[in-house]
């Protein structure tokens, strides 16, 4: 209990009065008391109607917007070009006093819902393997759960080896099946390609875990089921449909809650392979606090965004249990 309340509960109380002050790492003398400051700078935008492309040159918009900051730099104080917009013909530029955490979320739920349905969809699949009866299943289900046990920092770095450009695994493979001019992706270079790349990576090396779990849900549905609707005719997709998806209703549930909560955690792939680039398209909430925390020493604004964070997982999960509950039902 005592180190329970030392490395979290203590933890946990500092973080939450961290985020109302402006203190830095190594200026922790110089503290003052700032209230919401932290929490305005994460979500405080601006809405600005772009100039029009007969009154300038056609600039692109983020040149706009360093443009329209020149012109008017009081009112542009404070803020960073993040993104721009068009609807009903009209076209806006907005800005944010941190895009970085902005771009954070989104890279963060577009991670979820990469690996997510793709993680569980692997699991479930090697589980439905594993659990039938043929030599070799068990060394089989431990090639598959050994990526789990290996140091997500090991796994990173060898993926990192095989998605070079220039001199990974898989486009050596490319070219030797295609020839000299097959394409030869940029995968973790190129921001269209970088966060499915972690994706695929991290189903990879966590699907193990939850393919165990998936075999236990499996093995608890009782044999006499399958064959009651074999004597009644049923084939393997029917005593798919009606047996073991109802059957693992609960463990369906589970899986996906618990894989969601680490897909949002997302940290170590990012900062191994990618270090939240290229232009910010892996940056994540975690690794950004732990970037502004860290290594620009503002420990204020850090602990802001990780308590955000621990409030959004925590209503986000209720959220996802409730409604998966009523799906199931």
């Amino acid at each position: 209990m005592l180190l329970f309340a030392g490395f979290v509960v203590l933890p946990f109380i500092m973080a939450v009065c961290f985020s109302f002050t402006n203190v830095k790492l190594l200026q922790a003398d110089k503290v003052e008391w700032v209230g919401l400051d932290n929490y305005a700078r994460m979500f405080s935008f601006k809405l600005v109607d772009a100039p029009s492309e007969a009154d300038v040159q056609p600039l692109n918009p983020s040149r706009q917007w360093r443009q329209l900051k020149r012109a008017e730099p009081a009112a542009f104080e404070g803020f960073q070009y993040l993104t721009d917009i068009r609807l009903a013909g009209s076209h806006y530029l907005i800005g944010a006093r941190d895009p970085q955490f902005l771009r954070s979320i989104a890279n963060t739920f577009l991670f979820a819902l990469l690996v997510v349905p793709l993680q569980c969809g692997l699991a479930f699949a090697m589980a439905l393997w594993v659990n039938q009866k043929f030599r070799g299943r068990v060394g089989l289900r431990t090639v598959f759960f050994s990526p789990v046990v290996t140091s997500m920092v090991v796994v990173s770095a060898i993926w990192g080896l095989i998605l070079h450009t220039d001199a990974g695994l898989l486009n050596q493979v490319l070219r030797a099946l295609f020839g000299e001019d097959a394409a030869q992706p940029d995968w973790l270079g190129d921001p269209r390609l970088a966060m499915l790349s972690i994706a695929i990576m991290s189903a990879w090396q966590g699907a193990g875990f939850q393919m165990l779990i998936f075999l236990s849900g499996l093995q608890g549905i009782s044999n006499d089921q399958y064959e009651a609707a074999s004597v009644m005719g049923a084939n393997a997709w029917q005593k798919f449909i009606y047996i073991t998806l109802p059957g693992l209703r609960r463990t369906l549930v589970f899986v996906m809650l618990s894989t969601t909560i680490m897909a949002f955690g997302l940290f170590t792939q990012v900062d191994v392979l990618t270090g939240g680039g290229p232009r910010d398209s892996t940056s994540t909430i975690i690794f950004h606090a732990v970037r502004v925390g860290f290594r620009e020493q503002d420990i204020a604004y850090g602990s802001a965004m990780t308590l955000f964070f621990f409030l959004f997982v925590l209503l986000f999960s209720f959220g996802q249990k409730k409604v998966m509950e009523r799906l199931g039902s």
